[in-house]
């Protein structure tokens, strides 16, 4: 097991939204929705600036970059209903529920600490079974004189789990929620919300790619017992389209061929998942079930501008198959998405990545899906109709 390599912590204290919540991809449905009635068209490029700031700031700042002919007040006074309404439809972000549960079953203490009014984040936490019972501690930005990026939030959190702030360990998504837990004496983790920006969270202690990507021995807690061979079970979730032409670097530059997938109409499906390296099963249309490793992000190597699902399917064709429709089930993470110094330490690391995949999909927590009626029916409905 690791040695913590950092100070031990007794506690934690997390962030609510786009830490442990996907409230960006609602908050981005109805922006879309509420500019379009100026005439105006959300873009996302904003998102950066609202990210960790009050309601009030984040209104600010959306009203100033689209000028919109309205205050900051009665912007959210129309905002806040509609968001009010939504918020059943916010999911956990991946790992959030496994972090929870982890932490809440050793008897570590935790605290919510968000910018939302204190009853906007019990709201938001009540669709979530039991996340109620894991926070000894939420502190709401109403709750204090001034919001992230200042201290106070965190260091009220710490008081009332009658913790020094110096044994606490923050995780936030935010700049100005980094910048807070470090003025107030903490250790953090931060898991950026927004793609290609780790390099602005360097005051933070580690900055991981999702919280998949947790270590919580680093810090003196218990670690995680849930990976199995270098492979952790995810819940199964499903993407599938016809196979498209890629950057046409799979065979000719890394001498492995992916059969690429299109993005459109995964935007939000594609939102949900960090980027990294998956594993599972795919179902080609006309020939059958095959192991399959795949790659979601932007591949920092490449450096895309857009995120890309890159499957690998572990077996040896002897022609392309673009046009015919390709079914996925992925079923465990193997990990994040990094940037190689060169050509060949990405083609090693893709290899390892077959092989951990390859033996991984024979254990039984992960064969019971290669029988997946999404994959079998791709195959049936294929039959029925030649």
């Amino acid at each position: 097991m690791a040695k913590p390599s950092k100070k031990l912590v007794s506690c934690v204290i997390l962030d609510l939204d786009g830490t442990l919540l996907n409230t960006d991809g609602v908050v981005s449905e109805i922006l879309k929705g509420f500019l379009g009635k100026y005439g105006k068209q959300w873009d996302g490029r904003e998102a950066q600036k609202i990210i960790g700031k009050t309601p009030l700031e984040a209104a600010a700042a959306v009203v100033e970059e689209y000028g919109l002919p309205c205050g900051n007040d009665e912007f959210l006074a129309e905002l806040n209903p509609v968001f009010s309404s939504q918020l059943c439809k916010i999911k956990p972000l991946p790992g959030a529920n496994r972090l929870l549960k982890h932490l809440s079953g050793h008897g570590v203490p935790m605290a919510l600490a968000s910018n939302s009014p204190r009853g906007n984040i019990e709201s938001k936490i009540s669709y979530h079974q039991g996340w109620k019972d894991y926070f000894s501690v939420i502190v709401g930005g109403d709750e204090v004189t001034a919001g992230k990026p200042s201290p106070e939030i965190f260091l009220e959190a710490a008081k009332r789990l009658n913790r020094e702030p110096s044994s606490c360990l923050v995780i936030e998504d935010s700049i100005p929620g980094v910048t807070a837990g470090k003025a107030a004496g903490m250790e953090v983790v931060a898991v950026p919300s927004v793609p290609k920006q780790t390099h602005l969270y360097t005051p933070a202690d580690e900055v991981i790619n999702s919280l998949l990507d947790l270590q919580p021995e680093k810090w003196g807690l218990p670690p995680f017992q849930d990976w199995i061979e270098g492979t952790l079970p995810t819940e199964p979730w499903y993407i599938g389209g016809p196979v498209i032409k890629g950057f046409g670097r799979g065979s000719k530059v890394l001498g492995i061929p992916t059969a690429n997938l299109s993005t459109k109409g995964h935007w939000s499906l594609l939102s949900e998942h960090p980027s990294g390296v998956y594993f599972g099963w795919a179902g080609l249309s006309t020939r059958g079930v095959y192991k399959m490793v795949m790659s979601i992000g932007w591949n920092p190597y490449f450096n895309n501008t857009e995120k890309t699902i890159e499957p690998w399917l572990l077996h040896e064709f002897n022609e392309d198959f673009y046009g015919e429709e390709l079914r996925l089930v992925i079923v465990g993470y193997i990990r994040p998405e990094v940037n190689f110094p060169s050509l060949e330490s990405l083609i090693g690391k893709i290899q390892e990545d077959r092989r951990i995949a390859e033996r991984a999909l024979d254990l039984p927590v992960y064969s019971k899906h290669k029988d997946d009626p999404y994959l079998i029916s791709s195959l049936h409905s294929e039959r029925n109709h030649s």
